[in-house]
């Protein structure tokens, strides 16, 4: 998932980059409203974490640009003013949900993961398709009821696919939402991932779970999902 976060604290801003790249997250970082302004018109976001009290462009102000290009990714603003008018306007301009400084980082999380879950049409942390299962909250994944070992990138690429369930998605989004933007991006390592998912959750070969469309990408079958 390829998130972007506008903060001027700087701390804060830190904090939150190096949670969320632990935890699979690819972040991409702004300081103000202008950094944060090209950031959102220029990659391919699945969400934005944004300040309402931001410097140069405001969080609302930022949000009404977003939305008036055409960039309808899911919005959490994050504000320390406790007046119910800003939360007002912030929801009215186009962000979908809110959270007040202070917070911790496990709301935060469970935040993003219920409107990334949302904008990809699903509205539980469990996804199902068909005998293969994926837990968003706890990060684990099931074939049948036994439990399926992945690698940290094998879990983003199975995540990633299986939110777009029925969709194809081309190699270069697959990149795009599973590499931090300074890792070196090489898409026989994609495949191989692919390959190695393939494996471990159809070893039989009985289901082909996910389907390669030569020249277009994959797609996760929606099967039973």
């Amino acid at each position: 998932m390829h998130i972007l976060i506008v903060e001027d604290e700087l701390r804060l801003r830190e904090h939150l980059r190096d949670r969320l790249r632990k935890n699979g997250y690819v972040v991409e970082v702004a300081a103000d409203g202008e950094e944060g302004l090209y950031y959102g018109q220029q990659f391919p976001l699945d969400l934005a974490v944004i300040d309402i009290g931001l410097p140069k462009i405001s969080g609302i102000e930022l949000i009404r640009r977003f939305r008036s290009n055409g960039r309808h990714f899911p919005i959490l603003i994050l504000t320390a003013r406790r007046n119910w008018q800003d939360k007002v306007e912030g929801l009215e301009t186009g962000a979908d949900d809110y959270l007040v400084k202070p917070f911790r980082f496990e709301e935060l999380e469970a935040r993003l993961n219920a409107l990334l879950r949302r904008a990809s049409g699903w509205s539980k942390p469990v996804i199902d398709c068909g005998p293969i299962s994926l837990d968003t909250g706890k990060q684990t994944t099931t074939v049948a009821g036994d439990p399926v070992v992945l690698t940290a990138f094998e879990y983003r690429v199975l995540e990633y696919l299986m939110l777009h369930a029925g969709q194809v998605v081309s190699k270069a989004e697959l990149t795009d939402n599973i590499y931090d933007q300074d890792y070196d991006r090489d898409s026989n390592v994609l495949e191989v991932f692919i390959g190695r998912l393939r494996r471990k959750l159809d070893p039989g070969n009985r289901i082909n779970p996910i389907e390669t469309l030569r020249g277009r990408g994959y797609r996760f079958r929606r099967g039973e999902c």
